[in-house]
C-alpha cells in the first residue's frame, strides 16, 4: 500500500516541487489554502496560535484540510524546521489522485485521523 507522499510522488509531474529553508513559513494560520504538501525531505513544524503542536517528517502530508473544507482556511501555521523539499498538490490534482488511486484517499484520511488522535491525546 502506498503512503500518501508516495502517491504525491507518482503524480510528481503534476505536483509543484518546492524548497523551503529552515525557519521559513510554508503557510500561515487563517490563510486560504490552495494545496496540500507531501514532505519529500526535511521536517515541518505545525503551530496553532503560535504553539508547536507537532513535528512532521519525511513521508508525511499536511495542509489537506484546506482542500476538503468549504472555506479552505488554514487552521495551523506550517514552518520548515529543517531545510525541506515539498511536493505541493492542488485541489484539481488531489481529486484526480483520489479518483485514480482510491487507496490514496484512504491513506490521507488515516493520516489525518492519526494526527487528530495524537492531538486529542495531548489534551
Amino acid at each position: 500500500m502506498l503512503e500518501p507522499v508516495q502517491t504525491v510522488q507518482i503524480f510528481e509531474d503534476k505536483a509543484d516541487i518546492q524548497a523551503f529553508s529552515a525557519g521559513q513559513e510554508i503557510f500561515k494560520q487563517g490563510e486560504v489554502g490552495q494545496c496540500l504538501y507531501g514532505i519529500l525531505d526535511g521536517e515541518v513544524e505545525m503551530q496553532v496560535n503560535g504553539k508547536v503542536v507537532e513535528t512532521l517528517l519525511k513521508g508525511d502530508i499536511f495542509g489537506e484540510g484546506a482542500l476538503v473544507h468549504i472555506d479552505k482556511t488554514r487552521y495551523s501555521t506550517a514552518i520548515a524546521k529543517t531545510n525541506c523539499k515539498l511536493a505541493a498538490m492542488t485541489e484539481r490534482h488531489f481529486i484526480f489522485a483520489v479518483q485514480e488511486t482510491p487507496m490514496f484517499a484512504l491513506e490521507v484520511m488515516r493520516s489525518y485521523s492519526d494526527r487528530f488522535r495524537r492531538l486529542k491525546s495531548m489534551m
